[in-house]
């Protein structure tokens, strides 16, 4: 066994599963950059985004493209809704109440896509795309596309916030919502789209997830959005470079436990998760504010 392709090889698949971790890490940030808020009801988000592209393209027959669009405009729908109602009446609450009603959330979507849907898990429909062979190595035209996609968005997004006047408001609002309000800022719309964009990119990294593994189902987002949160936190929460960075860092050494660890170490599949909770305690334990986080200290 070739060691070193065997290696490359899980690198590459480590970054196909990272950039999906990537998305939803974009999410997770968008969301905590503006109101602090960690919404754990996002990899739901995720997989209702997966759903609705499922149904676009079985009950309606339209092509994968058009169902992506529908989906993330939907998703975007959804998450503006589920701010209005769940999160928007508790903005001025301690954290707390605002935490456990994101948890809420999402039980209610796990639960109404279970009774809609039923919970065994069903085929997704994919693109049949013969992966291209360089020596040894084997990269599927799947994981370019996810690659691609996913670093043409954060870039997109970081220039959306950084140039636009939208973005610049968003980032006024995430200094100092009060005075943004003084500025003459809207920032009820400011954290209505933060909410949209985060579902969005939910949604399409939701749909990316569905071609990687095949199959849907109403807890699929159950550990993908738990370990895009981790991507979030590792890379520095509120960082949109920080969200990218931890969640391509978070594929990798997930891929290379299962893959790579596992021809000298036989139960190294079945440490993955905990040696991914692992690297996040100590990574925070060593720089508290993630990998491109600063310390900024709180008035009191």
């Amino acid at each position: 066994m070739d060691y070193g392709i065997l290696l490359m090889q899980q690198i590459l698949n480590g970054l196909h599963i990272g950039s999906i971790y990537a998305l939803i890490a974009l999410g997770y940030t968008m969301v905590y950059g503006i109101v602090k808020l960690i919404n754990f009801a996002h990899g739901d988000i995720m997989m209702v985004g997966a759903y609705i592209a499922f149904m676009m393209i079985i009950a309606f027959n339209l092509p994968l493209p058009i169902a992506i669009i529908i989906s993330m405009a939907s998703c975007a729908l959804i998450g503006m809704g589920i701010e209005k109602v769940a999160y928007k009446p508790l903005r001025n609450a301690p954290r707390m109440w605002a935490l456990i009603t994101a948890i809420g959330v999402s039980f209610f979507l796990e639960t109404l896509f279970t009774i809609l849907f039923g919970a065994s898990s069903k085929p997704f429909p994919t693109l049949s795309l013969a992966p291209i062979q360089i020596g040894a190595l084997q990269i599927s035209q799947i994981m370019m596309i996810s690659i691609g996609l996913s670093v043409f968005l954060m870039i997109a997004l970081e220039l959306f916030i950084k140039k636009t006047k939208l973005g610049k408001a968003m980032r006024a609002a995430s200094e100092d919502a009060k005075a943004a309000a003084l500025m003459g800022i809207s920032v009820n719309k400011t954290i209505s789209i933060a909410f949209a964009i985060g579902s969005a990119l939910g949604a399409i990294g939701g749909i990316l997830f569905a071609m990687a593994y095949p199959q849907i189902k109403p807890l699929m987002g159950v550990m993908p959005g738990l370990k895009a949160f981790i991507a979030a936190v590792l890379g520095g929460i509120g960082i949109l470079p920080g969200a990218m960075l931890g969640g391509f860092l978070l594929g990798i050494i997930e891929s290379i436990t299962k893959g790579f660890l596992s021809a000298f170490w036989p139960d190294a599949s079945l440490w993955a998760d905990a040696i991914l909770f692992l690297i996040l305690i100590l990574v925070l334990l060593l720089k508290p504010a993630g990998i491109l986080g600063k310390n900024v200290p709180e008035k009191v």
